[in-house]
């Protein structure tokens, strides 16, 4: 109460008289609103029970209590806080004692300042601030203080009274800054290890990195400037020769590139962290460079050690090291680059892995005979499964090892990657059947053109003889009749052969489909919708103008027979220019300027079984006596004897798609005029046999 007095003794002389009454005024009844309260705690919690037990809760707590007006002054502090502290739990204003125990009570006063502001304003807020305990301790206190609204919350008035709340906290800040001591001690450590570290997520992003792997990538800013970026940026060449989407995929001897676009060999190993359902949570990854083969031994064992080196691990064939239990125990980078795998995962497991499953009986019986000394060595061909759906066909030679005691050890096997020879034997024996079938066709046909050309020749002499009315009128008209369409079918057969005579003419391919457009909406039926589509700048091409309309009318009606329910038969032509040589199975289309013409239907589709034989003479899938088998093969004879390229792309239930690829000119029609040329021939009457052929015999052979 004294010091309440003091504190205001100045102000009381500084007013005027006329105003002091009412000073006096104003400091008696704020002295007897602090008795008032204190009695009213006191008759309360003398004569109420509930009020008792609050404060009874309220001295047990362990928690340090204290609740003073908004000014201040103190109202109550419970027994924790007499604990906390002594010297200020007494005093008529505890935050001033207080204030007299801060270690830095520059800005700790400024902060108790604030808490009393935000609280008298009803605001909550919380510090920690540092005090002195004894001589020489120092503690630190947390801090809260809440306001108390009461009975002015209703009215709007500001609080009356403040709770402060406070408990010792000296503890955990030693903790913690043991805990921030030891991790800047850790980040040290990794920071600047004679070794890259890093963790990365699934998707390969980085997650983590340390400043030495930061510094060999030549990226400043330390480990946080690698954070997001994917470490494949940072990836030449892998062991398997690839460089895969996620660090996973690079695991073994790798070379990275730095930010200045310069190179380093190094070498990763790294672990994995799964989640619950097996998918990858993230990596641990280990990176080493520089990297050299040591030896303590004289130079002739280090200089064995490099040759060792470039024998084994730099040999341009698959080295394969196999004990006697059909263990890989090692193998070299140029295997692992011709199975598409990592070291970890070939390494350790069996070889037989490694194999096709139909060639594992015959290899592995080649295999033991070697090993028991039946056979000196093995050579056989295999087939390895890749990365992916790629299956590699290679060449396997199979020799015995021998330990010191000339006692066998294991097998070494060297794989020589016959693929593309695998590849270019199967296409030129289909070239040489072809070719093959092609002479016999083309013989054949000729001497069957002369036999049928007598035979239409008699036709028309009985015709002649027996006119209308003759009743062997008809049965002579019936000879002419399938003597005539025989005639077609030597056309097909000449036009596989490639040795028919076409009569080529530079037209522009816009008119021709234009013109059949009629015959092929006759052709198709009204349950199918057929659109035509011209491309710009297509150019000219030069082809047989009665021929070309047969390629056409042959894709349409074979299109016609795989929409039974309807469908949309579409023609596109557009200008194509191809940079490198294509290569569509066994055939390769160099560069060039080409018109490319697409007839797509939404048919059946063709099973992939058959794409490969779709081309083939007589081949079919539609059911005897359905045809002649040379549908599709006239049509590939017709173009490839034009000098153009025809690929087919379709899948069961996904439609087919026919593109004809044509040499493109840019030469106008009227300068470029073939020798031989029929210059008043018209489209309809170069179109009436292959017409006729289509309506009678049906050409088209693969049913969609």
């Amino acid at each position: 109460m004294a010091i309440v007095l003091a504190g205001t003794s100045g102000l009381i002389h500084q007013l005027a008289p006329g105003l002091l009454w009412l000073a006096v005024m104003v400091l008696v009844l704020s002295v007897g609103a602090l008795f008032g309260l204190a009695w009213a705690l006191g008759w309360a919690r003398g004569t109420d029970p509930v009020a008792d037990l609050t404060f009874a809760a309220a001295e047990a707590d362990s928690e340090a209590r204290l609740i003073t007006t908004a000014a201040g002054a103190l109202v109550y502090a419970n027994d924790a806080f007499h604990r906390l502290f002594p010297a200020a739990a007494d005093h008529p204003a505890p935050l001033d004692a207080v204030t007299q125990l801060l270690v830095d009570p520059d800005d700790d006063t400024e902060t108790l300042t604030r808490l009393l502001g935000g609280a008298a304003n009803g605001i909550s807020d919380h510090a920690e601030i540092a005090v002195r305990v004894g001589p020489d301790g120092t503690e630190w206190r947390r801090i809260v203080a809440h306001p108390l609204m009461g009975e002015g919350k209703r009215r709007g008035l500001p609080p009356t009274h403040i709770l402060w709340r406070a408990r010792d906290v000296t503890a955990q800040r030693e903790l913690d800054a043991i805990r921030r001591r030891e991790e800047e001690l850790l980040s040290d450590f990794l920071d600047y290890l004679p070794a890259g570290f890093l963790s990365a997520d699934a998707e390969g992003f980085v997650l983590y990195a340390n400043r030495t792997l930061a510094d060999w990538l030549g990226v400043a800013g330390g480990g946080n400037a690698l954070r997001g970026r994917r470490f494949a940026d940072f990836v030449v060449e892998t062991e398997a020769g690839t460089v895969g989407g996620t660090v996973p995929d690079m695991h073994g001897e790798l070379t990275l590139r730095r930010h200045d676009h310069t190179v380093f060999p190094a070498c990763l190993v790294q672990s994995e962290r799964l989640e619950d359902d097996g998918t990858l949570a993230y990596s641990r990854s280990v990176v080493l460079r520089d990297v050299i083969w040591r030896s303590e031994g004289e130079g002739t064992r280090r200089e064995l050690e490099r040759q060792l080196h470039w024998l084994f691990d730099e040999a341009p064939v698959g080295i394969v090291l196999v004990d006697l239990h059909g263990v890989v125990t090692d193998c070299n980078r140029a295997f692992l680059r011709l199975i598409g795998r990592h070291r970890e995962a070939v390494v350790g497991s069996t070889f037989a892995e490694r194999l096709n499953k139909e060639d594992r009986g015959d290899v592995a019986a080649q295999l033991s005979k070697v090993v028991m000394g039946i056979l000196r060595a093995a050579h056989l061909e295999v087939r390895l499964p890749a990365a992916g759906e790629r299956e590699v066909v290679a060449s396997l030679y199979a020799s015995r090892m021998a330990n010191v005691d000339n006692e066998v050890s294991g097998l070494i096997l060297h794989f020589i990657d016959t693929t593309e020879q695998k590849d270019l034997e199967l296409q030129f024996a289909q070239s040489q059947k072809m070719q093959a079938v092609g002479q016999l066709a083309g013989g054949v046909a000729h001497d069957f053109n002369n036999l049928l050309t007598a035979m239409i020749g008699f036709s028309d002499l009985l015709l002649e003889r027996h006119g209308p009315d003759d009743p062997s009128f008809a049965d002579i008209m019936q000879i002419r009749q399938n003597a005539n369409r025989a005639t077609n079918l030597v056309r097909q057969l000449l036009a596989f052969s490639r040795k028919q005579t076409l009569e080529p003419v530079i037209m522009e391919s816009t008119e021709a489909i234009t013109d059949l457009s009629h015959l092929l909406r006759r052709l198709i039926g009204e349950n199918i919708e057929l659109n035509i589509e011209h491309g710009r700048n297509l150019g000219l091409m030069r082809v047989d103008r009665g021929q070309f309309g047969q390629v056409i009318i042959n894709l349409a009606v074979n299109a016609r027979d795989a929409m039974a329910r309807g469908g949309a038969l579409s023609i596109r032509t557009s200008a194509v220019s191809v940079d490198v040589p294509v290569q569509r199975g066994h055939e390769l289309m160099p560069p060039g300027e080409y018109l490319l013409i697409e007839v797509t239907d939404t048919g059946v589709g063709i099973a992939q079984e058959n794409l490969d034989h779709i081309f083939e003479p007589f081949f079919s899938t539609k059911e005897v006596g359905a045809g002649t088998g040379l549908g599709l093969s006239t049509v590939y004879g017709i173009i490839h004897q034009s000098g153009g390229f025809i690929f087919v792309d379709s899948a069961p239930g996904e439609g087919t798609t026919f593109s004809i690829y044509l040499p493109r000119f840019s030469r106008p029609v009227e300068t470029e005029r073939v020798p031989g040329e029929l210059v008043e021939d018209s489209t309809p009457a170069a179109l009436e046999a292959p017409a006729e052929a289509s309506a009678d015999d049906e050409p088209v052979e693969i049913d969609l």
